[in-house]
């Protein structure tokens, strides 16, 4: 029996797969010789399931369970009551619901430069890369900030094939201050893939995309095939996730299998056939711009009509007009029997003030571990060719898995024992250093997905050593100008901003970095000024936390 892969919790639950929806007629030909590529290799990627080690492979990023598993959750999915209130029974208001909503999209939707480079595109391969690319780093991540890291992407790597023969260092570099980093190692690894393992081609389907590259899970895998292939399959994302359960009313927990299971089901019953593609960006489009989380836009929606909620606040608004407070409501959705798996639970009522914003129910999230760092920004002021200062790699996994930091150790958040620590790390790298000049500068709070990381700053110039010329594997002396494109996270760009005396800020979004100094505020050098040319457009403005073990 094949063991089943390890997953993770956000993408534990799947339908059996649907039969693949052919490409595009014009493309047959391309497809068939495609189809037996993609049989090979996924009868050798399904064969490895079967090898000893097998129990030891995960399903990568994002993914999800084999057909076997699946079929076992949607026997538990049809055993719980669900009432019809939350579905679309009617064939009629499916209709209703994407012609409104493809209507919608045709006037108001955005003008972003992945869909300028799809629409434009009749090359399947770089139609599919297009979206990849844009998909990958939208997950977790605003528009806004995507928008210059896409255009440089696929600027200097317009092709597969180009991603592919890139180095691991380019793709971190391009990739700093974007967070997540693991997603552009990942996708590196995918486009090697597919140039060496699948003769340059990506696969045309969803399943065959999920199954073959490393980090596509369901949502990745199903937007890629409905833009760039014209498979009629839905998605849901975190948008898709709130408008679904707006329209239909749903407030039970969102992240819980049952719930994530009726939301699938729901944008696959609701995915346009003709336009697979436009439908599923429609719905993303509709839940970033009009259903917002707060103050949503409802009389610019276009499926208000349909929309569940909107009834509920008429109603509820009715009721207060007509009932004598403290009076019971009444569920119109509960079933005959039991409660409704898809209604929010009784300890959670009805809130007046937020309107359509019950919906969908707030998960509260684990809060981040708290872990303390030492770190130095060791510099030669004096070296040859100008100021030059030390960095070294990270580790090639975990988290900020290959890029490049000042010298740090991990310290307790009392601060006993950090300087002898530090010295001694320092010391590894370059030999003796001058202890006397090692200064505590003040401290920057970084808050990643899964932890609070204080990083406790110091500063060290060795005015009056000997130029350090040689350093070991994994570290190297660079001027301020080569720090500037070096692969280094948005925390280590605020260290050196603490050593540089600049002002503190606080860096806006879900990657919050505090920064405290102990000295005074002084107007900028010209070499600060350059520096924060540099910081500004670059400071990223992630969305929450995404369930990983790595960034």
């Amino acid at each position: 029996m094949t063991p089943v892969p390890r997953l993770y919790s956000q993408c534990s639950i799947m339908r059996k797969p649907r039969a693949a929806v052919g490409s595009r007629s014009r493309c047959r030909k391309q497809a068939s010789s495609q189809e037996g590529r993609e049989k090979r290799a996924l009868s050798s990627s399904q064969a490895k399931l079967s090898a000893p080690d097998a129990c030891a492979r995960t399903i990568p990023e994002f993914s999800e369970a084999p057909a076997g598993l699946a079929r076992q959750q949607e026997e538990v999915r049809l055993q719980a009551p669900v009432s019809p209130y939350h579905l679309f029974g009617d064939t009629a208001e499916v209709t209703v619901f994407r012609k409104s909503l493809l209507s919608w999209y045709d006037r108001e939707k955005r003008d972003l430069p992945w869909r300028r480079r799809v629409e434009g595109e009749v090359d399947l391969d770089r139609r599919a890369y297009a979206v990849w690319v844009s998909e990958v780093m939208l997950q977790q991540t605003q528009v806004a900030t995507v928008i210059d890291y896409y255009n440089r992407w696929m600027q200097k790597w317009p092709t597969l094939q180009d991603l592919a023969s890139a180095s691991l260092e380019e793709v971190n570099q391009l990739w700093a201050g974007l967070g997540y980093y693991s997603r552009g190692r990942r996708l590196q690894e995918g486009a090697r893939k597919v140039v060496e393992e699948l003769g340059g081609h990506m696969p045309r389907t969803a399943e065959t995309l999920q199954w073959l590259l490393p980090g596509v899970g369901r949502y990745t895998a199903r937007a890629i095939a409905s833009i760039a292939f014209g498979q009629a399959t839905g998605v849901v994302d975190g948008n898709v996730v709130r408008v679904l359960c707006r329209v239909r009313a749903i407030g039970a927990d969102p992240s819980s299998t049952l719930v994530s299971q009726q939301l699938w089901s729901l944008a696959q019953q609701l995915v346009e056939p003709a336009r697979p593609g436009d439908f599923n960006q429609a719905a993303m489009e509709l839940g970033a711009t009009v259903c917002t989380p707060q103050r949503p836009l409802c009389s610019q929606c276009p499926v208000q009509s349909l929309c569940r909620a909107r009834q509920r606040v008429e109603r509820e608004q009715l009721s207060a007009s007509r009932s004598p407070p403290g009076s019971r409501d009444v569920e119109e959705c509960a079933p005959n029997t039991g409660q409704c798996q898809l209604c929010a639970p009784p300890t959670e009522p009805w809130d007046q003030t937020l309107g359509v914003a019950n919906f969908p129910r707030k998960v509260s999230r684990r809060p981040p571990r708290e872990e303390c760092s030492a770190t130095c920004v060791l510099e030669q002021p004096r070296a040859l060719g100008g100021a030059r200062i030390l960095l070294v790699q990270r580790p090639n996994s975990g988290l900020l898995a290959g890029l490049w930091e000042f010298p740090s150790v991990t310290a307790e958040p009392s601060g006993q024992h950090q300087r002898k620590a530090l010295l001694r790390e320092l010391q590894s790298w370059v030999g003796p250093v001058p202890a006397t000049r090692l200064r505590h500068l003040g401290q920057v709070v970084h808050t990643f997905s899964h932890i609070k990381l204080t990083y406790q700053v110091y500063g060290l110039a060795l005015e009056e050593q000997t130029p350090v010329a040689i350093v070991p594997p994994g570290a190297r002396w660079l001027t301020r100008e080569e720090f500037h494109t070096a692969a280094v996270s948005t925390a280590m760009k605020k260290v050196f901003r603490v050593y540089e005396g600049q002002q503190p800020g606080t860096c806006k979004g879900s990657k919050r970095s505090q920064v405290s100094t102990l000295s005074g505020w002084k107007k900028p050098s010209a070499g600060q000024q350059v520096l924060d040319s540099f910081f500004r457009p670059h400071i990223p403005a992630d969305a929450p936390s995404l369930n990983s073990a790595t960034q």
